[in-house]
């Protein structure tokens, strides 16, 4: 694993005792957010290493604004890790780590002591990797983790049953004994977390999920393995997924982290904890059906002929309120209209691709996520678009390269 430093790690450590020696860490203003007033949270990442970390990187970064606007908070992202300082994070009830953690004594200092001060975290899958004492910073593998170094992973990436150990969390509120996980690469320990008294084990794997693995080499097949837990001396929670199935050849993402709506349940009952809120979130897991709308002349998605037939074309056209017009937002991010999905034809990802319906399969042709009011098909990585540009009935559907123009606008059922 390719991490980013910048000093060797017993400068750091000086560094970051200087710091606290000289008064440097003033505590940031991490107040808990007030429930009529909507939190804030400010997103990590590298987002440079590993196709699947990757693809986990865009998801999230399409995925939180969306359940943010739907759910009382406000999401920042950022590549930027020099904007982790004492005067920034007082802006933020919340931070996440997507990929990585912080590198320099700077960050680390201004980090720990955001924490030290009541500010909430959430942190996935790589933000927790160390593979060697040199790549370890102490307080926050051994104290705030209490991992210790990465010991192993499963592969391939595989979806699991998770038991929930704590159901008196507030970040595991109405959820039933066991969920299942969406599909991961899974990550295990130097340390038994069990034996940690400031650890909470809020989930671990079932056993009835072994065994673990699609490469026998590769395979858990029993043991113990927590998957998110909270450290008692803070608000915070590490999730130990966020590494999505890939076609590597391609670079085509194979499987969803958001897929899970009882995950995401967890997920967003996590923030709203680590926020300072509490009670149980229940976050829109698909289910709306209505009309697509253009933001073109306000015409709607439409499926030519109202017919049902594998490669009908989807088009614009007048509003009309027919069947042909209503789509499903699905929980796997699909649009489903007359019993099947809207597709990328063929799976292809040129420009000018034709968009139409077809038998429901579960690909990343058949996946779209908004980003912002565009819709990016996760297969290509480009934007639903009407041809020419043009208005007019019968306008066929298409991919593009996403530009923002009006011929790209979309409103979703809700």
């Amino acid at each position: 694993m390719l991490r980013r430093r910048t000093a060797a790690q017993t400068l750091v450590r000086l560094f970051a005792l200087l710091a606290v020696l000289l008064g440097y860490q003033a505590a940031p203003a991490a107040h808990p957010a007030h429930a009529d007033t909507p939190f804030h949270v400010i997103a990590f990442y590298d987002g440079t290493y590993d196709a699947a970390h990757i693809s986990f990187v865009h998801e999230a970064n399409a995925w939180f604004p969306q359940q943010a606007a739907a759910n009382g908070f406000t999401y920042t992202a950022t590549n930027d890790w020099s904007q982790l300082t004492a005067a920034n994070l007082a802006n933020y009830q919340v931070v996440m780590f997507l990929d990585n953690y912080p590198g320099t004594a700077a960050e680390q200092s201004a980090f720990r002591t955001y924490m030290d001060n009541g500010g909430g975290w959430i942190g996935f899958h790589v933000a927790a990797y160390n593979d060697s004492s040199s790549d370890s910073w102490s307080w926050y593998h051994q104290t705030f983790l209490g991992t210790g170094l990465f010991q192993s992973n499963s592969w391939g990436p595989t979806a699991e049953t998770l038991r929930i150990e704590d159901p008196a969390h507030p970040a595991t509120a109405g959820l039933p004994a066991t969920i299942t996980s969406s599909v991961s690469e899974w990550y295990s320990w130097q340390n038994d977390l069990r034996n940690n008294p400031d650890i909470d084990i809020l989930a671990s794997m079932d056993p009835s999920t072994f065994p673990i693995g699609t490469d026998p080499d590769q395979t858990w097949y029993s043991g113990y393995y927590p998957i998110v837990w909270s450290n008692r001396n803070y608000r915070m929670v590490y999730n130990n997924f966020g590494h999505n199935a890939m076609d590597y050849t391609t670079n085509t993402a194979l499987s969803s982290t958001f897929a899970s709506a009882q995950q995401n349940k967890l997920l967003l009952q996590e923030i709203a904890w680590a926020a300072g809120r509490s009670g149980p979130v229940t976050p829109p897991s698909g289910g709306a059906t209505g009309a697509i709308r253009s933001g073109y002349a306000g015409k709607c998605v439409d499926v030519a002929g109202a017919s049902s037939a594998n490669g009908a074309a989807v088009q614009l056209y007048d509003c009309n309120g027919t069947n042909a017009q209503s789509w499903t937002v699905g929980s796997d991010r699909s649009l489903k209209a007359l019993g099947k999905c809207m597709d990328v034809t063929g799976a292809g990802t040129a420009n000018g691709t034709t968009v139409q319906l077809y038998d429901c399969n579960g690909t990343a042709a058949q996946k779209w996520h908004a980003s912002g009011s565009t819709l990016v098909n996760d297969g290509s990585g480009k934007c639903l678009d009407a041809t020419g540009p043009s208005s007019a009935n019968g306008t066929r559907l298409q991919i593009w390269s996403c530009t923002g123009s009006v011929n790209q606008q979309w409103t979703l059922p809700s």
